[in-house]
């Protein structure tokens, strides 16, 4: 079988080529894998819903009879201990929920604790 001389530099072209594209489209050009966007849509939809409740987590905190509750939480200087006052004192637990969300315990200790300074 003959093979043309312009064929092996064509395939070594090709080749190149298809790595040098992927590469680029990668690192460059913002391609993702189907895992990683399922991944990114998923932390955009909890974010979403996170930001979304804030507001309800912050009413429950404010209207709470136990008052000293709040003003233990105001009190304390570390963010992990503000979140923890949240998440115990059920601020961070919406109707349907057996356990307190993380996320919207530790977004609703900020918008608690106010502008920084």
């Amino acid at each position: 079988m003959n093979v043309p001389t312009w064929f092996k530099p064509a395939a070594w072209g090709f080749v190149v080529g298809a790595i040098a594209i992927t590469t680029i489209g990668f690192s460059e050009m913002g391609w993702t894998t189907g895992s990683a966007a399922d991944r990114m849509a998923s932390d955009r939809a909890n974010s979403a819903v996170v930001a979304a409740l804030v507001p309800f987590c912050v009413a429950n905190a404010e209207h709470d009879p136990d008052q000293a509750k709040l003003a233990k939480f105001r009190s304390e200087t570390s963010s992990y201990a503000r979140s923890e006052i949240v998440s115990v004192s059920g601020w961070a637990t919406m109707p349907g929920m057996s356990t307190p969300n993380g996320a919207l315990a530790f977004a609703c200790s900020e918008k608690l604790q106010g502008p920084k300074a």
